[in-house]
């Protein structure tokens, strides 16, 4: 065999090796895509920065640009890549290691080009202007885990509601009677959802091992009420009875017998 032909052989070896590494390679790309695309997608407990809309359609209007990120003074947040378990692109924080700060001119808001950081979310009206202010922001809701946190042992602590920057308004501290010894009194962090903004100093300064104050989303932290109750002592919310239809009832045990019944009779009887 002539060697013109032996290096159209091997050449063309070469290039159906090359193809079939090619094909390898992409496949093996493909799996491990899509294996991170299915870690993200299930990953609920995510923290976004100040103004972030509804996660839903934070992911449909967030390009990943990372401007936010860009303009963070203190490195709070983060782009998620493979292996962070979350959206790929999208800005995100971590408290326990660095929590957000508070900007008062909140610089990662203005830049997003896209509105998935809305302004108003963290705007107020002061004589007829629009300014920003981060106590407005909602990025998620400190819980306490009252197992864990020292305080609700009577171990005096107060390290969380030190750390607060809305202290006596987000978090408070409460005083309570110890009444195994009776000579002792607890004082426990209370966290007020309507004032907590999520920052997560709380998280970063408890002093346990794992924070027994953590920050979560606020969907996951929070419950739903539901619009059928009605709270009667909100003369607004009252209101609603106007528009109730009459014929909407909630039926239960309970409501087979009388009042009087159901309250002399033993508790076990509607179980």
């Amino acid at each position: 065999m002539s060697n013109h032909a032996t290096q159209q052989i091997t050449a063309r070896r070469k290039f159906l090796t090359l193809m079939a590494q090619s094909v390898g390679f992409s496949a093996l790309g493909g799996m491990v895509w899509s294996g991170y695309i299915a870690e993200a997608k299930a990953a609920p407990l995510i923290l976004r920065p100040p103004g972030a809309v509804a996660e839903v359609d934070f992911l449909r209007l967030c390009i990943k640009c990372g401007q936010c990120v860009e303009a963070c003074p203190y490195d709070t947040l983060n782009l998620a890549k493979p292996g962070d378990n979350k959206p790929l692109g999208t800005p995100f924080f971590n408290p326990r290691e660095v929590p957000c700060y508070m900007c008062t001119d909140i610089p990662c808001v203005p830049v997003c080009p896209t509105g998935a950081l809305d302004e108003h979310a963290v705007s107020r009206v002061v004589e007829g202007k629009k300014e920003l202010d981060i106590t407005k922001a909602r990025m998620g809701l400190a819980v306490v885990d009252v197992e864990s946190c020292i305080a609700f042992w009577g171990i005096q602590c107060d390290a969380c509601y030190r750390a607060c920057p809305i202290m006596d308004s987000a978090i408070s501290l409460e005083y309570r009677r110890n009444e195994r010894t009776g000579k002792h009194a607890y004082l426990v962090p209370i966290v007020n959802s309507t004032m907590c903004t999520g920052c997560g100093l709380c998280e970063r300064a408890c002093v346990t091992e794992k924070a027994a104050i953590h920050v979560l989303p606020l969907e996951v932290a929070k419950g739903a009420i539901g619009g059928h109750y009605i709270k009667g002592w909100d003369a607004s919310d009252e209101k609603r009875l106007e528009t109730q239809s009459s014929d909407v009832t909630t039926r239960t045990k309970r409501s087979e017998k009388s009042a009087q019944d159901y309250l002399n009779a033993d508790e076990e009887v509607f179980k």
